[in-house]
């Protein structure tokens, strides 16, 4: 999984896009992040920042890229950005749909100077559709998806506001897979280079595979009355005698056999998967009143070694020091920058080389510029001119 050799410009900001460079990044690719020649990515300035005063959320999703700092707007400055694309094999952008035709910097015209481009558009709606010229951000993206609908005990209760950006990061994700993909139909001569037209909604809606069947079926998915969103009381969240909470994910009978047994309730083992609601909630309210009975650290020790699909519900922060995480390699902790979630694969070929800290706005520009064979004079004359920085 090395990406060594592929040159990725990357025209996003804030996080969708930066993700989704920033694991073609973690998996080697060279991304040159290319920024304007004012505040640059916004997310650089967004609180909670950094020791160094850079954004957190920039910090963490731009390790290991170089910056450039381009006006796109300047004739001269559009120029010397075709010059890069000359030498990249994926361009990615997340401007609104027409952005980048005013721009000059469309799939057509980047063709024109890299025909087996691979061009990837990641918006929150796409590029066609009633919605595709919305502005949106996370929030309005998980509500279209039915996401936000769904992420509540029931229809008694407003939905639940998601506590990570559910579309953002899908859609980065989505943005990374078709990108390598679209690389990978190149290399077998399937394709020349392709356009793809990601969306933020549209990941979150391919993430409802669960519920899709019964409403695409007519029989709309209630809150709290699916398999996997509350029906069951068996696959469901409770509170410890601490005020804490565990989760219990005993769908298949072998589990709910083994934690009717860990906690000497044989008794309650026939009432797997019964279909009568009033057995349910007679059963909600015996494993209600048990799991109160021990803190939740008593019952991530009781079930350590029990196959009932029993776990601790952790913060962010518990997480991050809990040993089977730390056991997987991925959060990086490097003596010279902030700690930050590298790329989740485990593998034979996966990299954990540290990629050092965010680049600053515009840090490499004379170097890429020179790299696409612009002279020193040409690069002087492009920065008194605005057209750099």
């Amino acid at each position: 999984m090395r990406l060594d050799g592929v040159r990725v410009l990357d025209l996003t900001r804030l996080l969708p896009g930066p993700y989704a460079t920033q694991l073609l990044a973690d998996a080697g690719a060279d991304v040159v992040k290319v920024e304007d020649t004012g505040a640059g990515d916004y997310a650089r300035h967004m609180p909670p920042v950094t020791d160094d005063g850079v954004g957190a959320v920039f910090d963490a999703v731009n390790r290991g890229k170089r910056s450039v700092a381009i006006d796109l707007k300047d004739d001269d400055g559009r120029a010397a950005f075709h010059d890069l694309v000359a030498d990249a094999d994926v361009v990615i952008e997340s401007f609104r749909p027409g952005v980048t035709d005013r721009l000059g910097v469309d799939y057509g015209t980047l063709t024109d100077h890299r025909p087996d481009l691979v061009y990837c558009s990641l918006t929150g709606y796409g590029q066609a559709g009633p919605y595709a010229d919305r502005a949106g951000h996370d929030l309005n993206y998980v509500g279209l998806a039915g996401l936000l609908d769904m992420t509540r005990e029931g229809e008694g209760e407003t939905p639940r506001v998601p506590g990570y950006q559910i579309a953002d990061m899908a859609g980065g994700l989505l943005a990374a897979f078709s990108i390598c993909s679209a690389l990978l139909s190149r290399e077998l001569g399937t394709t020349d280079g392709e356009y793809l037209d990601v969306a933020l909604t549209d990941a979150v809606v391919s993430f409802s595979q669960a519920i899709a069947p019964d409403a695409l079926a007519g029989d709309e998915p209630r809150p709290g009355e699916t398999p996997l969103t509350g029906q069951y009381p068996w696959y469901d969240v409770y509170e410890t005698k601490d005020g804490r909470y565990v989760t219990l994910g005993a769908l298949e009978p072998q589990f709910w056999t083994a934690f009717c047994e860990a906690v000497d309730r044989p008794d309650l083992a026939d009432a797997h998967m019964t279909g009568d609601p009033a057995e349910r909630e007679a059963l909600r309210d015996e494993l209600t009143d048990i799991f109160r009975s021990r803190t939740r650290e008593e019952w991530a020790d009781a079930m350590a070694d029990v196959d009932a699909a029993v776990d601790a519900v952790y913060t962010p922060a518990e997480t991050f020091e809990h040993p089977q995480v730390e056991a997987r390699g991925y959060v990086e902790r490097p003596a010279d920058a902030a700690p930050r979630v590298g790329l989740p694969v485990c593998g034979s070929e996966i990299s954990r080389d540290d990629l050092g800290a965010a680049p600053g706005h515009g840090e490499h520009t004379v170097e890429v510029l020179s790299a696409a064979g612009l002279g020193a004079d040409d690069i002087q004359q492009l920065r008194d001119a605005g057209a750099i920085s």
